[in-house]
């Protein structure tokens, strides 16, 4: 299976930001973890969320932003990784001039049922 960046629409999840569902079971028949790119805007973040199951591996590919990570905070940039173990409160906020970009990749795969909002819902 390949998929090409270009053919892949993207949407806007749950916690805010719009992702491209590079490779997800329910599109592309792989089975056990997904790989999305997510787009957070110049100055705004996600919402505060958590994931009961899902592992989850955020790789930032450009732009500079904050994460939240259960109680810490701290700068991340393009090159970072962050690992978000289940059930960690998490969000992201861009705070530079051009959109922080961010792979994710999720095992099990993400979804929807998995997304606990913990603010603004």
């Amino acid at each position: 299976m390949k998929t090409r960046y270009a053919d892949v629409p993207a949407y806007v999840t749950k916690d805010g930001s719009e992702i491209r569902e590079l490779m997800h079971p329910s599109l592309h028949g792989n089975r056990l973890q997904s790989l999305a790119e997510a787009t957070v805007a110049p100055g705004a973040r996600t919402q505060l969320h958590r994931h009961a199951v899902t592992e989850e591996l955020y790789h930032v590919t450009a732009g500079s932003g904050i994460m939240t990570l259960g109680d810490d905070c701290f700068k991340v940039g393009a090159g970072d990784t962050v690992l978000i173990p289940p059930g960690t409160p998490h969000r992201i906020e861009a705070t530079g001039a051009e959109p922080l970009r961010i792979l994710c990749c999720c095992s099990p795969p993400y979804s929807h049922e998995d997304t606990e909002l913990l603010e603004g819902a």
